[in-house]
């Protein structure tokens, strides 16, 4: 497997030799989920657009929370049309610290990609390093990737409930959400017992790139985690938790998603909950 970052530098000095690399454009948020006008004022040359909502996620019940898991053939079929042939090597990026290109970079990855990496600073570092920017759409020539058939990392409700008892389940949302402080979206406040908060805020540094791996380690330690500690993360719905879990590999851990995560531990009321800044 490929490192999971690639700077701005890496990257340029790959695209000037003539290196082929699939450029993915993951710009989505919260507030402003369609990435669209945004891909189609400036994006990477050649970058296609993916459309977390609709090729990273699927709808699904509440209780499988807000961004369940896509089909894994819906995921190849999409990954085909970002042009993706089997053997590439794929960068995708955002502006938003990597906080929704991570989800794209996960399910690649865990689908059997091998060569699948985040730019470190995204766009925002591209552009301030004074690199070429293209308008517009972009259509791939259509890709013939086949994705692995392997089972994904995850775990369910009933696994991340029990997980705190031989592993450490990771909350990555802000402190106050997982205090229980304000919940702006989901229908309860709190967080799922037993679990521990690392925002992924801090992850980054000042400049929105991720700091090394020591100071990585540094933080999962903290929360608990050893060398053989299993570990689980999970966030809202299931997007920036992908961003910790590639911290958490770029540290040396091997994590696996609640992917259904607090949007759908919360849409069920059976499920217990815990607030304040202590696990529970």
């Amino acid at each position: 497997m490929s490192h999971p970052l690639v700077t701005v530098t890496e990257l340029a000095s790959t695209l000037q030799r003539g290196g082929v690399v699939r450029l993915l454009d993951v710009r989505w948020r919260l507030d402003r989920p369609d990435g669209r006008p945004a891909h189609r004022e400036g994006h990477l040359p050649g970058a296609v657009y993916v459309d977390l909502d609709t090729e990273l996620a699927r709808h699904g019940d509440p209780v499988e929370g807000r961004h369940p898991l896509p089909d894994r053939a819906d995921l190849q079929a999409a990954a085909r049309r970002w042009g993706i042939d089997d053997g590439d090597a794929v960068v995708v990026y955002d502006d938003l610290g990597g906080q929704s290109a991570a989800r794209a970079w996960w399910l690649l990855r865990a689908s059997g990609l091998a060569d699948v990496r985040l730019l470190d600073g995204g766009f925002s570092a591209w552009r301030e390093a004074g690199l070429p920017l293209e308008q517009g759409d972009v259509v791939a020539r259509p890709g013939d990737v086949t994705l692995g058939d392997d089972p994904w990392p995850v775990i369910d409700a009933d696994e991340a409930a029990a997980w705190p008892r031989t592993g450490v389940l990771v909350d990555s949302r802000a402190a106050e959400r997982y205090r229980g402080d304000v919940e702006p979206v989901d229908p309860r406040a709190g967080h799922v017992p037993g679990a521990v908060n690392l925002p992924t805020g801090g992850n980054l540094d000042a400049s929105g790139r991720f700091v090394d791996a020591a100071r990585l380690r540094a933080r999962f330690e903290e929360a608990g985690v050893g060398p053989s500690t299993p570990v689980a993360v999970y966030c809202g719905s299931g997007i920036t938790a992908a961003h910790n879990a590639l911290a958490a590999t770029i540290a040396g851990f091997e994590p696996v998603l609640f992917a259904g995560s607090w949007s759908a531990w919360s849409n069920d009321p059976a499920r217990p909950l815990a607030t304040g800044d202590r696990p529970g």
